[in-house]
């Protein structure tokens, strides 16, 4: 299974989008589903969403009690449900 990422610097979700596919987009936020499956590069295992954010701050209002890994980049954060 392919690992986002090289570990080197930040992700370049383009050269995954292949395996991707965007669910939703605003200017700062997008959200992603793991169609191929790609590992998680915080824990190595498979995930099935991906949620990045360039805002400062932000709200997550889970329905469940989901899992889920955090990779901060200089510019933006990756979560990573599982």
């Amino acid at each position: 299974m392919e690992q986002l990422g090289n570990g080197d610097g930040p992700i370049d979700l383009h050269d995954y989008r292949y395996g991707l596919k965007l669910r939703k987009q605003t200017r700062e936020t997008s959200l992603w589903t793991n169609e191929e499956p790609f590992a998680c590069p915080a824990c190595g295992e498979p995930f099935e969403g991906l949620f990045t954010s360039e805002k400062r701050h932000n709200t997550f209002t889970p329905g469940d009690a989901t899992p889920f890994c955090i990779v901060r980049e200089p510019d933006r954060i990756l979560m990573f449900r599982h």
